[in-house]
């Protein structure tokens, strides 16, 4: 797999399933939203001027497995975790339609990088 490494530090943001969620997420090149009964789960650029009230996890980067991946592809998000949690490194994985997005901690990065060039694959940063 190639990965490029995305430039910004992201958060992972928790917000009650009722709430209006804030306009600044928008202006973030990669925003997820999921909306489930109990929450929102949002993922965006780490903003470090908001509310303490929102509850939010800091300092994670996303590396873009580049796509697009066809749905026909197994075991993906399986190997990369495995290779990831034998240098005990916690991920937050999300998807889209065209690929995968594999988030580890600012603190991880470099043992995640090593790790995925070890086992073969390519890293690059973002342009």
């Amino acid at each position: 797999m190639n990965f490029i490494v995305l430039e910004e530090t992201y958060s992972i943001y928790r917000f009650k399933s009722e709430s209006d969620l804030p306009d600044w997420i928008y202006s973030s090149d990669f925003y997820s939203i999921t909306k489930t009964k109990d929450e929102v789960s949002l993922v965006a650029v780490q903003n470090d001027s908001v509310s303490d009230s929102i509850i939010c996890n800091r300092d994670w980067r996303i590396l873009k497995i580049q796509g697009p991946l066809d749905f026909s592809m197994t075991g993906i998000i399986a190997e990369i975790t495995s290779i990831l949690s034998d240098k005990k490194i916690s991920v937050f994985t999300v998807s889209t339609y065209d690929t995968d997005y594999i988030m580890v901690k600012q603190r991880d990065l470099d043992i995640a990088i090593e790790a995925l060039l070890s086992n073969g694959h390519i890293i690059s940063k973002d342009k």
